[in-house]
């Protein structure tokens, strides 16, 4: 009877309803944060690019692999975020090795001279992880005249992945770890127009660009089938980063006020999300395995689209002609 009467008083039974649901919220969270990459190494002596990496899923990455003593290159458009980002990440895990280079994803001639600027500085590359990426952005065109998504999250990354090729090849054992997403499964690759010019839709042109990462992902493992190089794909979750900035839903006043607090047990931290990341690019069970796709750093099934070798190879062809890197098989022999 007493604790039915003290919970007669108003303002500590909304303090206990209150007290519940954050309890409650907090268990969701912790419980919605999937896998976590436990297994030590020592990354030592190790060489790694990761694009996109001032912030997020990227940055959280790079963090980890500096803990394991990796020689890290953050490659980011931003560069005084990317220094700032550095700056951190060396403090925290007193590793010098850590440096920033400008790479913009939205330009050609950036990844180039990306490129020309690490092959001056190193001679090896044992890890390449493609995460950086636009979502659901208005419709805008990159400076070579790619619609943004298509552009930077695979335009870009297939340039700067075949650039690299001949020193991850000399390099191996090495890997790839192209991000991409569970939009990939209501993504279609449009033939008739890849670059979005006759419509555009921002979901659709995004679910595109992440099918294209995990068609790109498979068909670059058959390429580099018997080199020491594998290539795999992989969902990082629903993280909380900054790929939400373009959709309105999320950025807006009452998005803030209302909508985030109800989404926020759902959502992964940029730590958690950056696990399968690190999984893809470290576990070493995964030593021979290639061509896969994973989410909470177990392999999952890719959307049936993604298994058409027949547009694969188009989708390799056009994306080959688009970034001009059909030069390579001049230029460098990979």
């Amino acid at each position: 009877m007493t604790i039915f009467a003290f919970l007669k008083s108003r303002p500590i039974f909304w303090l206990s309803v209150t007290g519940s649901s954050v309890g409650g919220a907090c268990f969701l969270k912790d419980l919605m944060q999937g896998c976590k990459f436990t297994k030590e190494s020592d990354e030592t002596g190790k060489v790694v690019i990761v694009t996109g990496s001032n912030t997020g899923i990227g940055k959280e990455t790079v963090r980890e692999l500096a803990r394991r003593g990796a020689t890290v290159y953050m490659a980011c458009r931003d560069m005084k975020k990317c220094e700032e980002a550095r700056e951190e990440i060396v403090l925290e895990t007193q590793n010098k090795y850590v440096y920033c280079r400008q790479c913009d994803l939205a330009s050609l001639d950036s990844i180039r001279n990306f490129v020309a600027t690490f092959k001056r500085e190193q001679d090896k590359l044992h890890i390449l992880v493609n995460n950086a990426g636009v979502m659901r952005c208005p419709r805008s065109l990159t400076r070579d005249g790619f619609e943004m998504q298509i552009g930077v999250n695979h335009l870009g990354h297939f340039l700067l992945t075949n650039l690299m090729l001949n020193l991850l090849k000399k390099s191996s054992p090495s890997r790839i770890v192209n991000v991409s997403s569970l939009a990939h499964t209501r993504g279609e690759i449009n033939t008739a127009d890849l670059n979005s010019e006759k419509s555009y839709d921002e979901g659709k042109a995004y679910n595109q660009s992440k099918l294209a990462n995990v068609m790109f992902t498979r068909e670059l493992a058959r390429r580099l089938e018997g080199t020491g190089v594998t290539v795999n794909a992989l969902h990082p979750g629903i993280v909380d980063t900054e790929l939400f900035r373009h959709m309105s839903f999320f950025s807006n006043f009452f998005a803030g006020l209302f909508v985030r607090p109800l989404f926020w047990p759902f959502v992964k931290t940029a730590k958690n999300g950056a696990q399968t990341s690190l999984y893809a690019a470290l576990d070493p069970d995964l030593a021979n395995v290639t061509g896969q796709y994973f989410s909470d750093c177990q392999p999952q099934q890719v959307a049936v689209a993604a298994t058409d070798t027949q547009i694969a190879k188009w989708l390799w062809t056009v994306s080959e002609k688009w970034t001009r890197s059909e030069i390579l098989k001049v230029t460098q022999t990979i």
